[in-house]
């Protein structure tokens, strides 16, 4: 990713960056990548993210309504676009930089295996450009809940899901 000085539209600044506590899953990245991806069911386990639709394709647009933290009973939409996809390992998705909208952003969803019954799980924001400082400062410290709030209800979830019976 281009530095702020080399891009000031898209440029990655690492003090602009929110990121989720690192949380340890008792399941397997299988498991975890499985839930991460079933975009239809996020609303039966995810307290940030209540609705998600995409094929997950490359480019393709990830729609979104996401719970307000910062007006309590508000949901709001947003749209991002799939920027990287590595089965078991990251999803992730960008808010482009435009004329309408020119505070562009990057999610990672990072899984890493830590054992064949075990993993871990964390994710970043990255606030990019010139703005990006201006737009961390105002609402990193609530996308942080956010992320940490989906991290934690991941966890519960795929750890739910890997202890039950199969039948």
């Amino acid at each position: 990713m281009k530095t702020v000085l080399e891009d000031p539209l898209a440029g990655y600044d690492p003090d602009a960056v929110t990121a989720s506590d690192t949380i340890e899953i008792a399941a397997p990245a299988r498991v975890v990548w499985d839930i991460l991806t079933d975009l239809p069911r996020y609303g039966e386990w995810n307290p940030f993210c209540v609705r998600a639709e995409s094929t997950l394709e490359m480019g393709a647009p990830v729609f979104m309504t996401l719970v307000s933290y910062t007006m309590p009973g508000t949901l709001f939409p947003n749209c991002e676009y799939v920027c990287a996809f590595e089965p078991e390992k990251l999803l992730s998705w960008e808010l482009r930089h435009t004329p309408e909208w020119p505070y562009a952003a990057r999610r990672d969803q990072i899984i890493e295996a830590t054992g064949p019954e075990s993993c871990r799980y964390r994710t970043t924001d990255a606030f990019l450009g010139a703005s990006g400082i201006h737009v961390f400062r105002f609402c990193g410290p609530w996308v942080k809940r956010a992320f940490d709030d989906t991290a934690q209800a991941l966890k519960a979830r795929a750890e739910a899901f890997h202890r039950a019976p199969r039948p």
